[in-house]
Protein backbone atom coordinates (compact mmCIF):
# COMPACT_ATOMS: atom_id res chain seq x y z
CA UNK A 1 0.00 0.00 0.00
CA UNK A 2 1.48 3.54 -1.06
CA UNK A 3 1.81 5.69 1.70
CA UNK A 4 0.01 8.88 1.51
CA UNK A 5 1.49 11.89 0.45
CA UNK A 6 1.18 15.16 3.29
CA UNK A 7 0.97 18.50 1.58
CA UNK A 8 1.76 21.66 3.30
CA UNK A 9 0.63 24.59 2.02
CA UNK A 10 1.56 28.15 2.48
CA UNK A 11 -0.65 31.31 1.80
CA UNK A 12 0.33 34.95 2.67
CA UNK A 13 -1.52 38.45 2.03
CA UNK A 14 0.41 41.49 2.56
CA UNK A 15 -2.29 43.15 4.71
CA UNK A 16 -4.41 42.89 7.49
CA UNK A 17 -7.31 44.28 5.21
CA UNK A 18 -6.70 41.19 2.79
CA UNK A 19 -7.39 37.57 3.42
CA UNK A 20 -6.26 34.19 2.17
CA UNK A 21 -10.05 32.16 1.46
CA UNK A 22 -9.19 31.81 -2.29
CA UNK A 23 -5.59 30.43 -1.64
CA UNK A 24 -6.57 28.07 0.60
CA UNK A 25 -9.69 27.47 -1.81
CA UNK A 26 -7.72 26.67 -4.53
CA UNK A 27 -4.69 24.80 -2.88
CA UNK A 28 -6.79 22.32 -0.89
CA UNK A 29 -9.41 21.50 -4.42
CA UNK A 30 -5.42 21.06 -5.84
CA UNK A 31 -4.44 18.44 -3.46
CA UNK A 32 -8.14 16.60 -3.32
CA UNK A 33 -7.45 15.72 -7.22
CA UNK A 34 -3.95 15.11 -6.35
CA UNK A 35 -4.93 12.66 -4.12
CA UNK A 36 -2.70 14.18 -0.97
CA UNK A 37 -3.17 14.86 2.15
CA UNK A 38 -3.66 18.24 3.82
CA UNK A 39 -0.75 17.90 6.35
CA UNK A 40 -1.32 21.92 7.52
CA UNK A 41 -1.99 25.36 6.10
CA UNK A 42 0.75 27.65 7.15
CA UNK A 43 -0.41 31.06 7.10
CA UNK A 44 1.26 33.94 6.83
CA UNK A 45 -1.14 37.86 7.26
CA UNK A 46 -0.63 40.86 7.10
CA UNK A 47 3.32 39.71 6.34
CA UNK A 48 5.29 41.46 3.18
CA UNK A 49 6.93 39.36 1.01
CA UNK A 50 9.97 41.25 1.46
CA UNK A 51 10.46 40.35 5.27
CA UNK A 52 13.01 38.16 6.24
CA UNK A 53 11.15 36.42 8.94
CA UNK A 54 8.45 35.36 8.49
CA UNK A 55 6.44 33.45 11.53
CA UNK A 56 4.29 30.66 9.48
CA UNK A 57 7.14 30.54 6.67
CA UNK A 58 10.06 30.02 9.19
CA UNK A 59 7.50 27.05 11.12
CA UNK A 60 6.88 25.48 7.21
CA UNK A 61 10.80 25.36 7.07
CA UNK A 62 11.33 24.27 10.21
CA UNK A 63 8.98 21.11 9.42
CA UNK A 64 10.00 20.55 6.40
CA UNK A 65 13.62 19.58 8.08
CA UNK A 66 12.11 16.92 9.93
CA UNK A 67 10.41 15.93 7.42
CA UNK A 68 6.63 16.10 8.35
CA UNK A 69 5.49 16.74 5.04
CA UNK A 70 6.65 15.50 1.27
CA UNK A 71 5.40 18.22 -0.51
CA UNK A 72 5.15 22.70 -0.37
CA UNK A 73 2.01 23.78 -2.25
CA UNK A 74 1.67 27.50 -3.39
CA UNK A 75 -0.65 29.60 -4.99
CA UNK A 76 1.66 31.67 -6.93
CA UNK A 77 5.88 32.38 -6.10
CA UNK A 78 5.18 35.68 -5.17
CA UNK A 79 2.98 35.10 -2.27
CA UNK A 80 6.57 32.32 -1.09
CA UNK A 81 10.01 33.99 -1.96
CA UNK A 82 10.70 37.61 -1.34
CA UNK A 83 12.69 37.31 -4.24
CA UNK A 84 14.14 34.54 -6.75
CA UNK A 85 17.53 34.25 -4.85
CA UNK A 86 15.32 33.03 -1.91
CA UNK A 87 12.80 31.09 -3.97
CA UNK A 88 15.94 28.94 -5.38
CA UNK A 89 17.25 28.42 -2.29
CA UNK A 90 14.07 27.32 -0.39
CA UNK A 91 13.56 24.73 -3.21
CA UNK A 92 16.79 23.58 -3.13
CA UNK A 93 16.57 22.85 0.32
CA UNK A 94 13.58 21.02 -0.02
CA UNK A 95 15.34 18.76 -2.98
CA UNK A 96 17.99 17.90 -0.73
CA UNK A 97 15.32 17.11 2.06
CA UNK A 98 13.37 15.16 -0.45
CA UNK A 99 10.02 17.65 -0.86
CA UNK A 100 8.55 18.54 -3.65
CA UNK A 101 7.56 22.31 -4.18
CA UNK A 102 4.62 22.94 -6.30
CA UNK A 103 3.57 26.78 -7.28
CA UNK A 104 -0.32 26.46 -8.66
CA UNK A 105 -0.58 29.80 -11.04
CA UNK A 106 2.96 29.08 -12.79
CA UNK A 107 2.70 25.40 -13.52
CA UNK A 108 5.61 24.51 -11.47
CA UNK A 109 5.28 21.40 -10.01
CA UNK A 110 8.93 19.55 -9.33
CA UNK A 111 7.58 15.99 -8.67
CA UNK A 112 6.95 16.12 -12.07
CA UNK A 113 10.00 15.63 -14.88
CA UNK A 114 8.71 19.13 -16.64
CA UNK A 115 9.00 20.34 -13.12
CA UNK A 116 12.42 19.70 -12.50
CA UNK A 117 13.54 21.37 -15.59
CA UNK A 118 11.46 24.21 -15.08
CA UNK A 119 13.22 24.68 -11.68
CA UNK A 120 16.59 24.19 -13.35
CA UNK A 121 15.64 27.15 -15.80
CA UNK A 122 14.88 29.20 -12.83
CA UNK A 123 17.99 28.52 -10.84
CA UNK A 124 19.71 29.04 -14.30
CA UNK A 125 18.36 32.31 -14.41
CA UNK A 126 18.93 33.10 -10.60
CA UNK A 127 22.62 32.44 -10.73
CA UNK A 128 22.69 34.75 -14.43
CA UNK A 129 21.05 37.63 -12.39
CA UNK A 130 23.85 37.40 -9.44
CA UNK A 131 26.73 37.15 -11.79
CA UNK A 132 25.00 40.13 -13.71
CA UNK A 133 24.76 41.82 -10.24
CA UNK A 134 28.32 41.08 -8.98
CA UNK A 135 29.86 42.64 -12.67
CA UNK A 136 27.90 45.70 -12.28
CA UNK A 137 29.27 46.31 -8.55
CA UNK A 138 32.62 45.51 -9.95
CA UNK A 139 32.47 47.66 -12.95
CA UNK A 140 30.66 50.73 -10.55
CA UNK A 141 33.44 50.33 -7.95
CA UNK A 142 36.14 50.36 -10.44
CA UNK A 143 35.03 53.33 -12.15
CA UNK A 144 34.48 55.25 -8.73
CA UNK A 145 37.89 54.18 -8.10
CA UNK A 146 39.68 55.77 -11.16
CA UNK A 147 37.35 58.68 -10.33
CA UNK A 148 39.15 59.08 -6.77
CA UNK A 149 36.87 57.57 -4.86
CA UNK A 150 38.28 55.40 -1.81
CA UNK A 151 37.21 52.84 -0.48
CA UNK A 152 37.77 50.62 2.98
CA UNK A 153 37.74 52.70 6.18
CA UNK A 154 38.99 56.23 6.18
CA UNK A 155 42.95 56.33 7.75
CA UNK A 156 43.62 57.53 10.89
CA UNK A 157 46.43 60.14 10.76
CA UNK A 158 49.65 58.68 12.95
CA UNK A 159 51.63 61.45 14.46
CA UNK A 160 54.86 59.46 14.05
CA UNK A 161 57.34 61.83 16.45
CA UNK A 162 54.73 61.90 19.05
CA UNK A 163 55.06 58.03 18.78
CA UNK A 164 58.50 58.35 19.16
CA UNK A 165 59.06 60.56 22.18
CA UNK A 166 56.48 58.49 23.99
CA UNK A 167 58.38 55.49 23.28
CA UNK A 168 61.88 57.43 25.16
CA UNK A 169 59.34 58.12 28.18
CA UNK A 170 59.41 54.52 28.60
CA UNK A 171 55.57 53.53 27.49
CA UNK A 172 54.82 50.57 26.14
CA UNK A 173 53.61 49.70 22.58
CA UNK A 174 50.20 49.15 23.73
CA UNK A 175 50.22 52.73 25.98
CA UNK A 176 51.32 54.63 22.98
CA UNK A 177 48.36 53.49 20.77
CA UNK A 178 45.77 53.74 23.65
CA UNK A 179 47.21 57.82 23.70
CA UNK A 180 47.42 57.87 19.95
CA UNK A 181 43.69 56.27 19.58
CA UNK A 182 45.45 53.81 16.89
CA UNK A 183 46.35 50.04 17.12
CA UNK A 184 49.02 48.77 18.51
CA UNK A 185 50.01 46.74 15.26
CA UNK A 186 50.11 50.49 14.01
CA UNK A 187 52.53 51.87 16.41
CA UNK A 188 55.03 48.37 16.07
CA UNK A 189 55.00 48.61 12.03
CA UNK A 190 56.00 52.54 12.40
CA UNK A 191 58.39 52.69 15.64
CA UNK A 192 59.05 49.44 16.92
CA UNK A 193 61.77 48.20 14.01
CA UNK A 194 63.85 50.78 15.22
Amino acid sequence: MKKETLAALYVRCSTSHQDTDIQKKDLTAFCSRRGWMVHRIYEDKGISGSKDKRPALDRLMKDARQCRFQVVVVWRFDRFGRSVAHLVNALNEFRELGIDFVSLNEALDTSTPAGRVLFAVIAAIAEFERSIIVERVKAGVRKAQEAGVRFGRPRKGFDYKRAVALRKEGLSYRQIADRLGVSHTTVLRSIGKG
